[in-house]
C-alpha cells in the first residue's frame, strides 16, 4: 500500500474514527467536542481529552497539548518517526490513495468526497478586547507579555449544510500567514502550518515548541535580544532546524516529555552546537507549567500573617 503524504492524510482521516479503531469511544457529553478519558495519560478519571472532528483537532486538558491527527499519532506512538506515524495512521484506518479512473468508466464504488473544514477569519481585534481571552491569558500567567505580541481572532467554520459555528481565540501568526489560535477549550491552527520567526541578534537564537512557552520565557527575559524561532508544532522540527542553521548559538526550550526530549535529541544531532536549556524549568513539563505553578503560591502583604491563594481567572465558554 502506497503511503499518503501528510496533507492528504489530514484531509481524508478522522480523529474520532482513528480513536474508534484503536478501541477508544467518547463518553456521553453535550457540546461541540467529543470527550474521552485520555489515552495519552494514566489515571484520567474525569474525561479531559477533547476532539472536534469538524475542525480536525484534539486537545488534552491534562497536559495542555493538542493538534491535528498527525500530532496525535506522534503523541500516541512516541517511538515512531514522523513518516512512520503517517503510515501507521493510514494502516489503522485502511486508507488507500485514490486511483485515477479511465474516462467514461463508472465501474466500482465511488470514493466519498472528503469535506475540508472551511475556516473564515471574520475579524482581527486588539488583544484585550474580549474579557474571556484576557482571562485565559492571565490564567496562563503571560498577560503582561501577550498583550504586546498577540491578537484576538474571530472566525467561523461552515459545515457541508451551510451551518456556521462562530469562535474566538487569542491568535499568533506564523510565516505562512496562518493563525495559531488558543483559548481555554481549544488549540489549533487556521490556515497553513508553519514556524514563526522573530528577528533579533544575527548570531544567537532561542527555540520553542509553541508561543505560550515563548511568552513564558519572554516574561522572565524581558530585555532579551536573541532571534526567536517558534515551531508551532513538532511536525515543523525540520523547518526549524533549517532556519536555525543561520545562527552560531542556539538555546532549546522544548518540552520535557517524551516527544520534546526526542525532538531535542534530533535537533542536537543535526546541529551539535545547540544547547538544551530545559533545565530552566526542571520538575515541570514545559516553561509555562513553571509560570502557572507560581500563580498558585500564597500571596502575602504586610497586614496579613497568613497567605491567600492568588485569584483564579474566571471560566468562560466560546
Amino acid at each position: 500500500m502506497s503511503v499518503l503524504n501528510a496533507q492528504e492524510l489530514k484531509q481524508q482521516a478522522s480523529i474520532v474514527t482513528l480513536l474508534h479503531h484503536l478501541g477508544y469511544n467518547p463518553v456521553p457529553h453535550r457540546g461541540r467536542e467529543n470527550m474521552y478519558h485520555s489515552m495519552l495519560r494514566e489515571g484520567d478519571s474525569i474525561p479531559s481529552f477533547a476532539v472536534n472532528d469538524d475542525l480536525g483537532v484534539w486537545f488534552d486538558h491534562g497536559t495542555g497539548k493538542g493538534g491535528n491527527i498527525i500530532d496525535f499519532g506522534m503523541a500516541y506512538w512516541p517511538d515512531l518517526e514522523f513518516k512512520e506515524v503517517v503510515a501507521k495512521i493510514q494502516q489503522v484506518l485502511s486508507i488507500k490513495p485514490s486511483e485515477p479512473k479511465a474516462v467514461g468508466s463508472n465501474s466500482g464504488r465511488q470514493r466519498r468526497p472528503v469535506k475540508i473544514p472551511n475556516y473564515v477569519v471574520e475579524e482581527i481585534k486588539a488583544i484585550g478586547t474580549h474579557p474571556a481571552v484576557t482571562g485565559y491569558l492571565k490564567s496562563r500567567g503571560i498577560w503582561d507579555v501577550a498583550k504586546r505580541c498577540l491578537s484576538e481572532v474571530y472566525y467561523y467554520v461552515e459545515d457541508n449544510k451551510g451551518m456556521r459555528k462562530h469562535f474566538f481565540a487569542a491568535g499568533w501568526q506564523n510565516e505562512m500567514s496562518g493563525w495559531e489560535v488558543r483559548n481555554k477549550y481549544f488549540k489549533g491552527c487556521l490556515g497553513h502550518k508553519a514556524i514563526t520567526f522573530i528577528p533579533g541578534d544575527e548570531k544567537r537564537a532561542v527555540l520553542f515548541e509553541g508561543f505560550i512557552n515563548y511568552l513564558s520565557w519572554k516574561l522572565e527575559n524581558p530585555t532579551s535580544v536573541e532571534s526567536v524561532i517558534v515551531l508551532n508544532s513538532l511536525s515543523m522540527l525540520k523547518a526549524g532546524i533549517g532556519k536555525a542553521k543561520a545562527f552560531s548559538t542556539l538555546d532549546l526550550f522544548f518540552d520535557r516529555d517524551n516527544q520534546g526530549l526526542a525532538a531535542t535529541r534530533d535537533f542536537i544531532k543535526a546541529l551539535p552546537y545547540a544547547t538544551d536549556r530545559s533545565a530552566r524549568y526542571h520538575g515541570f513539563n514545559d516553561y509555562n507549567d513553571k509560570i502557572t505553578a507560581a500563580l498558585c503560591l500564597p500571596v502575602y502583604n504586610a497586614s496579613q500573617t497568613t497567605g491567600v491563594l492568588a485569584p483564579q481567572a474566571p471560566k468562560f465558554r466560546r
